[in-house]
């Protein structure tokens, strides 16, 4: 633990969860949150969010050109600190002053473009902070993933903890993210001098030339849907197809502490036996946790614990190991990171993206009444397919593209 801290590996940790709160979480909360509170249609809020990513084709990139050419970094991430927090407080605890619509596109722009700034930033000082690291990216990425993990764990528990004690529980919540990234933005301060400056920018083309770039960047497209699909589905699919209202908070912090426990343990398998060989088998094992899912009725929430148990633990390799599988090629072909994982974020948020616009209308288009919470039979029986067989399919392909892809460090 003393090298640890003397490298600032838990700042890292710290800020990985904050970032990673500001993200998936809030594609789980922000649409039912604004349909519940303010009865707007699921459909309009998904094609808000694709509109955001389309924005974010030109946005990340834009961010990655501008990140190999900041000289007072520090200063332009605690910008974007706070623009996060101050995002995120409009978004949660702010009633819209104007047209709800509005209000949720504008807060949730502000949110995720804040979040695409920090996260390539964050992503690309990794590059040059594992060159001179013991353990290199794998042991840079444990840390880091570990605590992104856990900042999604407890943003994923903290809205239902808090609706206990509070009538109030995103307000708290979006205030409580607003003091932690304060305390992540402070104790990074640090690894952000003296970083970066003796690379010289990369072009984009030369990333793209890249075959196993090109190859991971498709791979991380692909491979994030299935995540995507689930988390978009998890809120519904919890209280429509299983009839457990009041178990979401519990069910997720399952399913992402399971992640970031095993996210070490990847690490180490990876280290041992390859990336490619040690990703191959979380990816098949994935596979089989979706087909367990597909056999759950109402009533099955213990069965569907471990489901979430496993299917967590699979996650946590793809969230580990393939950042640092990227980050290794981005070391040798641009070693300044911000072009290429400026186009990483754009691939992981896309997903995101396509997954609202097509399944949040099909689960209304199904029956689904926001205003109600009705879950007539044939809603129930969308959400089983858009949670368990579309992400098996899915997972499919991207083990195929996976069996395809040659990675020269692989053993």
């Amino acid at each position: 633990m003393s090298s640890a801290l003397g490298t600032r590996l838990p700042a890292w940790s710290l800020m990985g969860a904050v970032i990673s709160a500001a993200g998936l979480p809030i594609y789980i909360y922000a649409p039912k949150f604004f349909a519940d509170t303010y009865g707007l249609s699921l459909a309009v809020l998904a094609w808000v969010l694709f509109g955001l990513r389309l924005f974010d084709m030109i946005q990340d990139p834009f961010f990655g050109w501008l990140s190999e050419r900041l000289r007072r970094r520090g200063v332009a991430v605690a910008l974007g600190c706070v623009v996060l927090a101050v995002s995120m407080i409009g978004l949660f605890a702010v009633t819209p002053p104007i047209n709800a619509y509005v209000w949720f596109a504008c807060t949730i722009t502000g949110l995720f473009s804040a979040f695409s700034f920090l996260t390539i930033n964050f992503y690309g000082q990794g590059v040059a902070k594992a060159e001179g690291l013991a353990g290199g990216h794998n042991r840079l990425a444990a840390w880091r993933e570990t605590g992104a993990l856990l900042g999604v764990c407890i943003a994923a528990v903290m809205p239902t903890v808090l609706m206990g004690v509070s009538d109030a529980p995103f307000t708290w919540f979006a205030f409580g993210f607003a003091a932690v990234t304060l305390a992540a933005m402070i104790g990074m301060a640090p690894e952000w001098r003296g970083r970066l400056e003796s690379a010289a920018p990369t072009p984009m083309g030369v990333i793209f030339a890249d075959p196993t770039a090109r190859r991971l960047l498709i791979l991380a497209f692909v491979n994030a849907a299935p995540l995507a699909v689930s988390s978009t589905m998890f809120l519904f699919y919890v209280e429509g197809r299983l009839g457990a209202a009041g178990w979401e908070g519990a069910l997720l912090v399952l399913f992402f502490l399971s992640a970031a426990v095993s996210s070490p343990l990847w690490s180490r398998l990876a280290q041992r036996y390859g990336n490619k060989r040690v990703l191959l088998g979380a990816m098949v094992a994935a596979v089989a946790s979706f087909g367990i899912t597909i056999t759950l009725e109402s009533g099955d929430h213990i069965q569907f614990a471990v489901v979430c148990v496993l299917s967590g633990a699979t996650i946590g390799a793809d969230l580990t190991l393939l950042p640092a599988m990227f980050a290794k090629r981005m070391a040798r072909v641009a070693p300044n990171g911000g072009q290429g994982f400026g186009l990483w974020s754009l691939m992981n948020k896309f997903t995101l993206a396509f997954a609202a616009v097509l399944l949040l209308p099909l689960l209304e288009g199904a029956g689904y009444d926001a205003g109600t919470g009705s879950y007539p039979e044939q809603a129930q029986w969308m959400l089983m397919v858009l949670y368990a067989v579309v992400p098996s399919v899915l997972k499919l392909v991207a083990i195929a593209l996976l069996l395809v892809t040659t990675l020269e460090d692989e053993r």
